[in-house]
């Protein structure tokens, strides 16, 4: 936990930034602002939690946001809750009836999402599975109409490998930190940013997607999948 006498104001320094600051706060100023629930949220996360900066966050968050809405997926699957910004974020999105499952390793942080998914009234749409990812998703027995990773970089291409058969055609693989504070266009490599920019060179050659980054804070990676 961090020392609750940080400000709010000097943990958002550390934040990786794409635009100069002046414009990511333009744009955040012309951005449908955050709810209640998620800016509530954002705020304990930076306030009480470990690398707050792994935190979605207003912008990415209301872009997440955007995509469910323009999907309209049934069934989501996020492979990495941290706090559960994200999850909120995409649940928007969801058809009547929908479900996202999220899935963390860190069950620390289990009673903090927990609650903000009942703040957020979302406790019918998000199913919180708390385990080793990679041996969890073989057993999924479903399908899923957009799949959100961003949990440990090293994995990115395995949980990528799980899930493409479980995305139908003209389904969406997103991945999140894939700029990695701008590390990846670096000479030298650590085994976090090579693990990001390999995977960032597999999906972008990978013939069963369609590949695009989103240059959104830390970098998105949106696939489409089309065989």
């Amino acid at each position: 936990m961090c020392d609750e006498n940080l400000t709010f104001e000097l943990l958002l320094c550390t934040m990786p930034e794409i635009l100069p600051e002046a414009l990511e706060r333009y744009v955040a100023e012309h951005s449908t602002p955050e709810s209640d629930v998620l800016s509530a949220l954002n705020r304990q996360t930076y306030l009480k939690v470990m690398m707050p900066q792994m935190l979605s966050g207003h912008v990415q968050g209301r872009v997440l946001s955007m995509l469910s809405h323009m999907i309209k997926p049934k069934r989501i699957l996020e492979i990495g809750t941290f706090t559960g910004y994200s999850a909120l974020c995409l649940a928007e999105g969801l058809q009547e009836g929908g479900k996202l499952t999220t899935i963390d390793i860190n069950e620390e942080l289990t009673p903090m999402v927990k609650q903000a998914i009942e703040n957020a009234g979302m406790q019918n749409k998000i199913d919180v599975v708390v385990g080793n990812a990679l041996q969890i998703i073989p057993t999924l027995n479903e399908t899923f109409d957009i799949v959100f990773i961003d949990a440990d970089k090293q994995n990115y291409q395995k949980y990528f490998d799980l899930v493409i058969n479980k995305v139908p055609v003209g389904g969406w693989i997103l991945a999140d930190n894939v700029l990695w504070s701008g590390r990846v266009i670096e000479q030298k490599h650590d085994k976090d940013t090579a693990a990001i920019h390999a995977f960032n060179q597999y999906v972008s050659t990978h013939p069963r997607v369609d590949q695009v980054i989103f240059a959104v804070r830390d970098g998105i990676s949106v696939c489409r999948r089309v065989g």
